[in-house]
């Protein structure tokens, strides 16, 4: 099997092993009208197994989205064919709009365009919370 290089994009490298669909669904890409590709279950030498997504694209990654849903994948940032940055994503502190509020009381539930904020509880195991009625996330 051959996967070309990218021109312009990103390479998200190190995702947990059969976890790249998800990490797209969070990152709101949609595969059926964007130029990408999907190395799935590939050998690593440092996870025995990963997920690899080549992106065509000349937007950048919500960086906090892949710290919260694949925290041990990184970013190759290409530009002209060649790798320009590397970043690695951090668990954020703070997610906005990227998991809603399972708490069917809670003000985001009544009220239509409010901003689903949640801020991180407790790093080990990660634990994220509603920042307006405290129930904890269901990931």
């Amino acid at each position: 099997m051959e996967v070309t290089s990218i021109n312009n994009g990103i390479i998200i490298d190190h995702v947990p092993a059969g976890q790249s669909l998800k990490v797209l669904e969070y990152l709101r890409i949609d595969p059926t009208d964007t130029r990408l590709a999907l190395i799935m279950n590939t050998t690593s030498d440092r996870f025995g197994s990963k997920d690899i997504i080549k992106i065509e694209t000349r937007h950048p990654v919500n960086v906090d989205v892949l710290g919260f849903v694949a925290g041990q994948a990184t970013i190759d940032v290409v530009r002209g064919g060649r790798i320009v940055d590397k970043i690695t994503p951090t668990l954020p502190e703070h997610i906005v709009n990227v998991i809603t509020c399972g708490n069917p009381r809670c003000v985001t539930t009544s009220e239509p365009g409010l901003d689903q904020m949640f801020h991180l509880a407790r790093r080990d195991p990660p634990e994220f919370r509603c920042d307006y009625c405290d129930e904890k996330a269901k990931i």
